[in-house]
């Protein structure tokens, strides 16, 4: 019985083991792309419009100003 555990355990560790080295070397082949042929899904087309918040300096003080 002990020799089965401990092949059910070493089967177990190897799965692991392996799921944890392809994650790494997954994350590590990513990361090594150049960041220019990495695009985010929602990142705007050329000339698309972006929308932002103006938070200088002016700009906080006028809004303070109201809400006092």
């Amino acid at each position: 019985m002990n020799d089965f555990l401990a092949v059910i355990y070493l089967i177990c560790f190897a799965a692991i083991a392996g799921g944890a080295f392809a994650l790494m070397t997954q994350s590590l082949r990513g990361a090594s792309q150049p960041l220019r042929s990495r695009r985010h899904p929602e990142a705007p087309q050329a000339g698309e419009p972006v929308m932002y918040v103006d938070l200088n300096r002016e700009r906080l003080e006028e809004l303070y100003q109201k809400v006092s």
